[in-house]
């Protein structure tokens, strides 16, 4: 029997539809398209679309304000630390949260060896920052705020539009990882007051190895410098010959995903709504981790008392879960993100995240249920 698949946040399978449009520029259309050639012009043509379509699905004012990278731990690595060094001459200040995603929090520290000074804020219990905190951080050496819209643990949606505002009161630059939250809710960096924001393809069904960042040209421009010597590609901020096939599966699978958003959180809520009472009735208590009012619709993390994930997901080859973060490698032990919401170790060691999504079936939701109440119930008794 195939594993049932439920790690949505860790990664989606490519939707076909994705697919088919992605498979003529790998052997058909296959140009550079910075060659002034006719399979060069039929590449590049691909691109502007699929920079226009991308633009359009986030709210941007223009295409150029699109600029692709290898994913979104590239997007957030440029954000971070290209602000950073551009605007130098306003501050040296930056501030984030401890939840962030390693991506965010590694280039931060990476900035700190060079002499920048960063504020890591805490988060409530459930996960969701306090903007008084934020307020309270921001100095006049600050010149960029870094909070992600969606957790990619916990699921939990912030406040990107109230953060936009105080960062606009203040005059600093906003980004935001949106790697969770494009394609799953509505997200629209400029009603959001977002300077700044990453996404990538392969959590909406999409290719791995393409993302993009959103970089503001209009009210204010934002300076953002390049991490990459070349050919000056990207409006100079990425070089490197584009990834064409990836950048159309990128347009095609937020297309997608914003066609079918609404119908999507329906389903997905409702599934996740099954699957947790599922648990609570076979298993009794069940501690939910972040909040879970404020969450994308196909994630549920919980702690089950008394029963380590990781010999939990040990004796379920048959269903694919995570116990944390697949970004983070290494020894078994509590995440950053469940160590930052107040969680004790010995609890925080129980935490594993269900990860629904687009091909996950209320049959898969009901199997994984009734083999994590099995499998946790024989812990339990041990």
């Amino acid at each position: 029997m195939r594993a049932v698949y439920l790690d949505y946040q860790a990664t989606t399978p490519v939707d076909p539809r994705v697919l088919d449009a992605m498979l003529p520029y790998f052997i058909e259309r296959f140009g550079n398209p910075a060659s002034a050639h006719v399979l060069g012009e039929e590449a590049n043509r691909a691109v502007t679309l699929s920079r226009a379509a991308i633009a359009r699905a986030i709210g941007a004012r223009e295409p150029a304000e699109i600029i692709f990278t290898s994913g979104a731990t590239e997007a957030d690595n440029l954000a971070v630390k290209g602000a950073a060094y551009a605007n130098t001459d306003r501050g040296d200040h930056i501030v984030t949260v401890q939840t962030e995603h390693r991506a965010v929090l590694d280039a931060c520290r990476s900035l700190e060896r060079e002499g920048f000074q960063v504020t890591y804020l805490r988060v409530q219990p459930d996960g969701l920052l306090d903007l008084d905190d934020l307020a309270a951080a921001i100095t006049d050496r600050t010149t960029l705020v870094s909070v992600m819209t969606v957790n990619n643990e916990i699921g939990v949606i912030q406040d990107i539009a109230a953060i936009g505002s105080l960062c606009r009161e203040r005059g600093v630059l906003f980004h935001t990882d949106a790697t969770q939250a494009v394609g799953k809710i509505p997200f629209h960096v400029q009603e959001m007051g977002v300077h700044l924001a990453s996404l990538t393809a392969h959590k909406i069904y999409g290719p791995k190895g393409i993302g993009a960042l959103y970089v503001r040209r209009r009210d204010p421009e934002v300076r953002v410098g390049s991490l990459l010597d070349g050919g000056g590609h990207e409006r100079g901020l990425r070089s490197g010959t584009l990834n064409v096939p990836g950048i159309v599966g990128l347009a095609a699978a937020l297309a997608l995903c914003q066609e079918e958003m609404e119908a999507e959180r329906r389903r997905l809520t409702a599934l996740r709504t099954q699957l947790l009472q599922s648990l609570q009735d076979g298993l009794g208590e069940v501690r939910i981790n972040g909040n879970l009012e404020r969450r994308i619709p196909g994630n549920l993390n919980i702690c089950i008392s008394g029963v380590d994930s990781e010999r939990l997901l040990s004796r379920l080859p048959d269903l694919c879960l995570s116990g944390g973060s697949a970004c983070s490698s290494g020894q078994h032990r509590q995440t950053h993100v469940i160590g930052a919401l107040g969680i004790p170790p010995g609890l925080g060691n129980c935490a594993i995240r269900i990860g629904l999504g687009r091909y996950t079936s209320a049959e898969e939701v009901t199997y994984a249920a009734r083999r994590i109440v099995e499998e946790a119930s024989a812990l339990k008794s041990v």
